[in-house]
């Protein structure tokens, strides 16, 4: 399913950060804050600055979230990706 954002839009997936915290403790799903962290899979024609493949970080509650086919992304103005994970 191809998906292209409008305006100054990103589609992002979330990355999913582990289960375990360092010492060994499982952190069930439902103890969890959603990740703040994702990989941008599409971009707005109008934007230069970021790039499909890109890893951002995104306000806390930023985006809106959409199922595409079996996937789950967040599509967000460009205003709430804080930067780019390098």
């Amino acid at each position: 399913m191809n998906f292209q954002p409008l305006g100054k839009r990103v589609l992002v997936k979330r990355v999913e950060e582990t289960n375990t915290t360092a010492s060994g403790i499982i952190i069930p799903d439902n103890a969890k804050e959603k990740p703040l962290m994702g990989e941008i899979i599409a971009v707005s024609q109008e934007l230069s600055d970021v790039k499909t493949g890109d890893k951002v970080l995104f306000a806390k509650y930023g985006g809106t979230e959409v199922k595409l086919g079996t996937e789950e992304y967040l599509v967000l103005n460009i205003d709430d990706v804080l930067g780019i994970v390098k």
